[in-house]
């Protein structure tokens, strides 16, 4: 589904002291970098606000005059997009994901989009895929009744379209939760070194930083590194599941799924540390058996 993505990241931040909101990390992860990770697949990335360093490329505007509201923040990062679909986002959303985002757009195949329905019954609208011609249509009504968008709330074009709401998930239970105070930032930030998530923060925020983007079976590699410690040494379990990484990308640079050349990799490796292991315990038992 084509689509492009607007994100505004040039609001005040009043309740935060004026800092720079999106700049602020949860995760040792940047709000903004958060929010583009939900949505690699968008055509053309908009984010409307000051310019600062971005894990991946995006296009950069700015609504003219700067702080005039997120309606007026909105159109300029509309005249930057050509798809037929907006995703029209936040960028203090530290808990958003790619099937949240994909739940958006599928319920914008009716009516003037879907927007996400946070847990207290409220639709978020941004969080929500828009049609563009249904956007550009309501904007130009309220610019023409108004005179101007400046300070304009987004209720006031919400109220014109009619959108599918999208519940949240179970598995995304927190995807409207966003970070409007200090402790906002620090509940975030305590949510994801909880026992549940903080690996697969951890391992995120990992590739982001190496600038990978591969589907890893965390509990694969880590019944791995177990296998390892247990039946080799306990040194041998980062060395081995490093080999594994170094196996995986030769296979992928011939051509091999990344995914299934980690999985296979994983398989092989695991299977070699649990015949060491064995080797090992047979001949203890055999030397046992003839000392007696």
């Amino acid at each position: 589904m084509i689509f492009d993505a607007v994100i505004l990241a040039g609001g005040g931040a009043h309740r935060l002291g004026g800092v720079d909101k999106p700049a602020l990390s949860v995760g040792a992860r940047a709000l903004l970098d958060r929010v583009l990770d939900a949505c690699p697949d968008a055509r053309t990335t908009v984010v409307v606000g000051d310019r600062r360093p971005t894990a991946r490329p995006v296009r950069w505007t700015r609504e003219t005059p700067p702080g005039g509201g997120p309606l007026a923040a909105l159109d300029a990062g509309l005249h930057e997009t050509t798809a037929p679909l907006v995703l029209v986002l936040s960028a203090d959303l530290p808990f958003l994901d790619r099937p949240t985002v994909r739940a958006l757009l599928d319920a914008a195949a009716v009516g003037d989009g879907g927007a996400l329905r946070d847990p207290d019954g409220r639709d978020q609208p941004l969080v929500a895929v828009y049609r563009t011609e249904a956007l550009h249509r309501e904007i130009a009504l309220l610019a023409t009744e108004h005179g101007s968008l400046r300070g304009l709330p987004l209720r006031a074009l919400t109220a014109g379209l009619d959108l599918t709401p999208v519940s949240v998930t179970e598995s995304a239970p927190l995807a409207s939760f966003d970070c409007d105070t200090w402790e906002d930032l620090a509940a975030a930030r305590a949510r994801i070194r909880e026992h549940g998530n903080v690996l697969d923060e951890w391992m995120t925020a990992v590739k982001n930083e190496l600038g990978i983007d591969v589907a890893v079976d965390t509990k694969t590699l880590l019944d791995l590194a177990r296998d390892a410690a247990h039946g080799v040494a306990r040194p041998a379990a980062p060395l081995t599941t490093f080999l594994v990484g170094y196996a995986a990308a030769q296979a992928a640079a011939s051509g091999a799924d990344r995914a299934q050349a980690v999985a296979e990799a994983s398989r092989k490796a695991a299977d070699l540390a649990l015949r060491w292991a064995a080797e090992a315990e047979a001949d203890t038992d055999a030397q046992e058996g003839g000392s007696g």
